[in-house]
């Protein structure tokens, strides 16, 4: 299929189908993501989410238009209206792989029949078990330590929804046969109990099986809201298990060429919802560093729109510790007891029901507008995140958000600048100030820009055209003339805000994310002071940016998070320079 080729995802929140929209969007197919609310599910690059109701066939010739291929995961407990929607999807695309399942229940066959005398290219996905089933587990597990149920000798091989939709993926895209069935499994049989150890091996605590009788069990599921007949199903599906393990196949790995991922992995991919607790950087009182307090807390637990995240770093702002001494409580929304980090880079472990396109092991970074990154989980809506940059460390791209929002919207919605002005950057050695030099380059500015010694290589290496050492001279003495333009992101003193007014032109902007600078009425300059808002759509742009080689990420330093208090401290005594990363 040619790059330019269009995928319509049904299905597109659940557990396969999120998969499969991601992975697609990853390879750089165009996503078109049918879903109930547009609005609900946030954006992700790659993918146009669209309102669609698979009971009204009549409302889907528009979001066929230069659909290539359907992936179709049919929500009903029967097959009627599939033939109406069928008819429609092959009036405009040439393929459809439907997610079926090994049990081939009585409307899954009909369905199949329906695909197979529609015209349409097609390929059918059976999976057996999926790993995912253990999720009902993880309340037991985090309360416990233990699960209850019956048939704990019911053996099975666990499949990875990362790996239905990795067979997904190449049938859409034309890598894979057509009119072929695929029977999927994970690559080892392992008993229900054998599950349950893994799981607490992963997450570092035993976890033990506990056998119940199938009435008990049959009871709760009736309790949770399960039809009988699904109650039934399950239940003697998992009795056959015992005496005759189900299979196990290779096509993953036949069709992907890459061995299918064990259940080990997945448990790893999800542990965040085996876990009660975790390690966080806690403040309870604003005050100096030494309120900064390494806590064990409950692991928190996504709401419907949120995801959870195993955070691979959050970043040092000087704003943190700003927030710490309680400077900022006017500004920010956030009040003791808080965790800290506004920055986060890490990888969704799990999500809401609501919680738009991302899937578990998708790598992510965001701005959290209430902080809580300093964590090894954090949970945020998902409509503040986006897709990781592919070309960086996952780590590294915690050094992004904050700051690089912060430059984007400096430069190009306050400072405005255009080709062939002059903007001065003040604090161009900083987290923001090294993206700044960027963009300003980027919209055709000559960029003057203030850095101590130790900053100006990494200054001029991000394309500054004149490097000002701040702490031998004064900016009046060697600006040739004035600015168009001055992006102050220092925090100096009044006085010095107010001298860096006479550099600007008449009819100039001074713009200034810190001390704020006042401009005599007569003196026909426009200053700006302003606090960067979180905007997930500027973020995605930067994320191209990066990955496509425009723009530099660079992290002078990474600390643990039991260090933390260690960067306020060197921080406030002007120790540090360039953008920290704190790992957790």
């Amino acid at each position: 299929m040619h790059r330019q080729a269009k995928v319509l995802v049904t299905g597109s929140t659940g557990t396969v189908g999120r998969q499969v929209a991601a992975q697609l969007a990853n390879a750089g197919t165009a996503v078109r993501a049918l879903v109930r609310d547009p609005d609900a599910v946030g954006r992700r690059a790659g993918i146009e989410f669209v309102r669609g109701d698979l009971t009204e066939p009549h409302t889907l010739h528009a979001l066929l238009e230069g659909v290539d291929a359907v992936f179709l995961v049919w929500p009903f407990a029967t097959a009627e209206g599939m033939r109406e929607v069928l008819d429609t999807i092959a009036e405009h695309a040439r393929r459809v792989v439907y997610l079926s399942s090994a049990a081939v229940r009585d409307h899954e066959r009909r369905i199949e029949r329906a695909i197979e005398r529609s015209g349409l290219e097609w390929t059918f996905l059976r999976p057996h078990v999926f790993a995912a089933n253990t999720l009902r587990w993880a309340a037991q597990v985090r309360a416990e330590h233990a699960v209850r149920g019956p048939y704990g000798a019911a053996a099975m091989a666990p499949i990875h929804e990362r790996d239905i939709a990795a067979v997904a993926v190449r049938a859409l895209t034309g890598d894979g046969p057509q009119g072929v069935i695929h029977e999927l499994t994970g690559p080892q049989t392992l008993t229900q109990a054998e599950q349950a150890r893994i799981i607490g091996e992963v997450i570092g605590r035993p976890v033990r099986w506990i056998e119940t009788p199938t009435t008990t069990a049959r009871r709760e599921m009736l309790e949770r809201g399960w039809p009988d007949t699904v109650v039934d199903g399950v239940l003697q599906a998992q009795a056959e298990l015992v005496d005759e393990p189900g299979p196990v196949t290779s096509t993953v790995e036949k069709v992907t060429g890459t061995p299918a991922r064990t259940f080990r992995e997945w448990v790893a991919d999800h542990s965040g919802a085996f876990r009660a607790t975790m390690t966080a950087a806690r403040v309870h009182e604003f005050g100096g560093s030494d309120v900064i307090r390494h806590e064990v807390v409950p692991l928190p637990v996504p709401d419907q729109d949120q995801v959870l995240i195993l955070v691979a770093a959050t970043s040092f702002n000087p704003s943190d510790a700003a927030l710490r001494a309680g400077l900022l409580r006017d500004v920010l929304p956030v009040k003791p007891p808080f965790t800290l980090g506004f920055d986060v880079s890490g990888t969704v472990t799990q999500t809401g029901r609501a919680a738009g396109p991302f899937a578990v092991g998708d790598r992510v970074i965001g701005r959290l507008d209430h902080g809580g990154a300093a964590a090894e989980y954090v949970t945020a809506p998902a409509g503040l995140l986006t897709a990781a940059p592919e070309s960086i460390a996952l780590a590294d791209a915690a050094a992004v958000p904050v700051a690089a929002l912060t430059a984007y919207q400096a430069v190009y919605e306050h400072a405005r600048l255009v080709p062939g002005q002059r903007v001065l950057i003040n604090g161009a050695g900083g987290g923001v100030g090294v993206f700044a030099v960027q963009f300003a380059g980027r919209a055709g500015a000559t960029v003057i820009a203030t850095a101590s010694g130790r900053s100006a290589a990494a200054v001029r290496a991000r394309g500054a055209d004149q490097i000002i050492d701040y702490t031998r001279t004064t900016l009046a003495d060697v600006l040739d003339g004035p600015v168009d333009a001055v992006i102050n992101l220092a925090a100096i003193t009044p006085e010095a805000a107010s001298e860096l007014v006479p550099l600007v032109r008449p009819d100039g902007v001074i713009v200034s994310v810190a001390t704020p600078v006042e401009a005599p009425a007569d003196a026909r300059v426009t200053a700006v002071h302003f606090v960067a808002r979180n905007d997930p759509g500027q973020l995605a742009e930067i994320v191209g940016l990066i990955d496509s080689g425009e723009l530099t990420v660079e992290v002078t330093e990474s600390h643990g998070l039991a260090d933390l208090a260690l960067v306020h401290d060197r921080s406030q005594a002007g120790g540090t320079h360039g953008k920290l990363t704190i790992r957790p």
